[in-house]
């Protein structure tokens, strides 16, 4: 097949509760009848990002045409969960017009990138696009922009500090492999913080690529699609900080699962979760609830200490109504605490 003929993927990235899923939904519901597929990699084994998905109501979330992949980081199982999924894409009677693939707040997307160019892959697929999504709220406080100068002063006066930082290549290596990105949350910010984060992105990547500023990932998919990059045929133009490994290593991150009953009080659960968030360290939290009395489901979704609540739709008929929450963190997540902290008995 020619290229023309091929059909175009794009790749979300972005860290942990950059905003990734709100982006996708925001896409979905701005794709004019487009016929879209979902390939979505979770960190943990719960599908909250598929159930936000397909809570959508539009066409394009049909069952059959959204995959999630959760059994590791889709950049380290490529060719045991990522290959089959397209395959089974691709076999759908109506095959999907455009793919859009969300990694996981962990993945490279270079490796992901680089099974685009398999045969098998390469002669139905392109990659449209990577589109990288950064959170503006955290970037403006400096949590993934590490100071050079300061780092060379630190390392003077403690020979023996760890000056790698795992989260740091994660965020770099997504900024690296982009053909757009996304500072999402502006409305955190102010405008000079604006600017500010948008020219030290721009001047950590080697090439000129845009970005472009949002508020609750409010991205329309005529500006997310379409960008016809052809980002494997581009490899050598976006380094990384593992070129030279065979995968990278996700051991200092771990995820927690914690189920809960119905709640009475949902603002007493969202202090407790603050809490919670910090005593433990949490980065990342996402699940639903049941807050009793009410027909609709409560979506609960935080990024450090930034918690937020919102009903995501009303419960189905006959369908179980479970509370469940996914906890991410570094390793060492104390899950029975956490589990006790958040029992009934405890708000």
């Amino acid at each position: 097949m020619t290229s023309f003929a091929k059909i175009p993927a794009t790749i979300v990235t972005g860290f942990l509760g950059a905003g990734k899923t709100t982006l996708i939904r925001h896409l979905l519901a701005t794709a004019q009848g487009r016929r879209l597929a979902l390939v979505i990699n979770e960190f943990g084994d719960v599908g909250v990002d598929g159930e936000i998905l397909q809570a959508c109501g539009d066409e394009a979330c049909s069952a059959d045409r959204i995959i999630e992949l959760a059994n590791g980081c889709i950049c380290c199982t490529v060719a045991d969960d990522f290959l089959p999924a397209i395959e089974r894409l691709l076999a759908l009677p109506e095959p999907p017009e455009h793919i859009i693939i969300e990694t996981s707040g962990l993945a490279l997307p270079k490796p992901l990138v680089k099974a685009f160019d398999w045969p098998a892959v390469r002669s139905r697929l392109t990659v449209d696009g990577v589109i990288a999504v950064v959170d503006g709220a955290a970037a403006a406080e400096g949590r993934f922009a590490d100071d050079p100068a300061r780092l060379a002063r630190q390392r003077e006066a403690d020979p023996s500090i760890e000056h790698d930082n795992p989260l740091e290549e994660v965020f770099e290596d997504q900024l690296l492999c982009a053909d757009l990105i996304i500072l999402n949350k502006t409305d955190l910010i102010g405008a000079e913080d604006q600017a500010r984060v948008s020219a030290e992105i721009a001047a950590s990547v080697p090439r000129a690529i845009k970005i472009v500023a949002a508020r609750e990932g409010r991205i329309d998919a005529a500006i997310l699609l379409g960008l016809h990059a052809a980002t494997e045929d581009d490899l050598a133009a976006r380094p990384s900080h593992h070129d030279s490994e065979a995968e990278h290593d996700h051991d200092d991150f771990e995820s927690i699962i914690v189920d809960m009953d119905a709640i009475e009080d949902s603002g007493a659960l969202m202090r407790r979760l603050a809490e919670v968030v910090e005593r433990h360290d949490v980065l990342r939290i996402k699940g639903f609830l049941e807050l009793r009395g009410k027909p609709m489901r409560l979506l609960v979704q935080g990024v450090g200490a930034r918690l937020q609540q919102s009903f995501d739709r009303p419960w189905r008929p006959g369908e179980p109504r479970r509370g469940r929450l996914v906890m991410i963190g570094e390793k060492g997540l104390d899950a029975a605490a956490i589990a006790q902290a958040l029992a009934p008995s405890a708000f």
